[in-house]
């Protein structure tokens, strides 16, 4: 697995190189949100050729998020058109505070739901992409000190061409916050990965207790990569979801109208496009533990899972992972994206890889400016030691 992810960043590489050696005549376009829903067929395209898959800003995903969650009116496409087809884009808001200062900026749009904020560009677009977004900034800046990304990741094809294309122009940036992930990437066997994950004591206490759920009924893993029955499987893992912790806390996506219609949209819409795994462990018929994995080829993206807490001293929550662990087998799949915080308690012991996940702060408009940012980026690095001035 891990050869094929050497092979995927060979090629994009190709396709950076190919971008600077020869800029192609393209053109990109601030547009509201709700232009981008008469492409969706276009969209779906430039999603299954991008240099670097983001599930969360296809159109499966990003529709109704934009649609069933608040704040959103503000909310605008950066559109990049190359040869005449759809060719990149990018979700952006012109946001007046920066997290605790009123430091007004142009942000890249994330939520608290969307797990990567890589721009979904065409592959060998990588480099165009980047010039024609920065180009439009400088000459729209408005308010703004800066432009700032959330959710790259770093060493990635869209990371690796933006630093080309920020030190080709001698744009400064700085990367303000640096967070480590768990991934899987590994050419092991399922079997052979969780031999060197997990000591042979946890080992041996998995068996046990896939051991005793078995003494309780019928214990099936189910794996479904179809649309069928989508709306039961939404209906289930919203009410288990919502009986454990997150419902108490007020965080399970039924707990709001806009989260539970976006999340059912969304899952709707990806299993249609064949775009989504469901893994579900079931007793006697009844859900235990489920995970939603959005299937991005080369990456995938566990996005959601719950279990049922009072079944804790199974592991049901572990032993679906377990189960997981088959995606090692996939040939089109070089790697996982937990898309769990940083330092998860669970997934953290059993997927032994990290991604690298930053937020990046550049330098648009004219000189002014870009020194007055200069200065600003600078005193934020030196209080996040997780940042680091370029």
């Amino acid at each position: 697995m891990a050869s094929k992810a050497k092979d995927e960043i060979a090629r994009s590489a190709a396709g950076v190189e190919a971008g600077l050696a020869h800029v192609p005549e393209a053109s990109l376009t601030c547009v509201p949100w709700r232009a981008l829903e008469a492409e969706t067929d276009a969209w779906d395209r430039l999603a299954l050729d991008a240099a670097e898959p983001n599930p969360f800003f296809e159109s499966w995903y990003l529709l109704p998020s934009l649609r069933h969650l608040p704040d959103t009116g503000g909310v605008r496409i950066l559109r990049f058109e190359h040869a005449g087809r759809l060719a990149g884009l990018l979700p952006v808001v012109r946001a007046a505070r920066y997290y605790r200062w009123p430091v007004p900026q142009i942000a890249s749009w994330l939520h608290a739901n969307c797990f990567c904020g890589v721009p979904l560009v065409a592959r060998g677009c990588e480099v165009p992409f980047w010039q024609a977004v920065l180009n439009w900034a400088d000459a729209h800046p408005g308010s703004a000190l800066f432009m700032h990304l959330r959710g790259i990741a770093l060493g990635g094809p869209l990371h690796k061409a933006l630093e080309d294309v920020l030190a080709r122009e001698g744009r400064h940036a700085g990367t303000v916050h640096l967070e480590k992930r768990a991934m899987l990437a590994s050419d092991l066997s399922p079997e052979g990965y969780l031999e060197v994950s997990l000591s042979g004591k946890k080992r041996k206490e998995l068996r046990r207790q896939a051991k005793r759920l078995s003494e309780e009924g019928k214990a099936l893993f189910a794996r479904r990569t179809d649309a069928a029955d989508i709306d039961k499987w939404c209906d289930d893992f919203l009410v288990l979801e919502a009986a454990g912790w997150k419902g108490k806390a007020g965080s399970a996506l039924a707990c709001n109208a806009g989260t539970e219609r976006m999340f059912r949209e969304s899952m709707e819409g990806a299993a249609r496009r064949g775009r989504l795994e469901r893994l579900t462990l079931t007793l006697d018929g009844r859900p235990l533990a489920m995970l939603a994995t959005f299937q991005a080829p080369p990456g995938a993206f566990s996005y959601k899972t719950a279990f049922d807490e009072r079944f804790a001293r199974f592991s049901p929550g572990v032993l679906l992972q377990r189960e997981n662990l088959a995606v090692l087998e996939r040939q089109d799949i070089a790697w996982s994206d937990s898309c769990a915080s940083a330092d998860h308690p669970m997934i953290d012991h059993l997927w032994r890889e990290r991604s690298r996940i930053g937020r990046l702060s550049i330098a648009i408009g004219g000189r002014l400016r870009r020194s007055v940012f200069r200065q600003f980026v600078r005193a934020e690095t030196a209080r996040n030691p997780a940042g680091f001035d370029r």
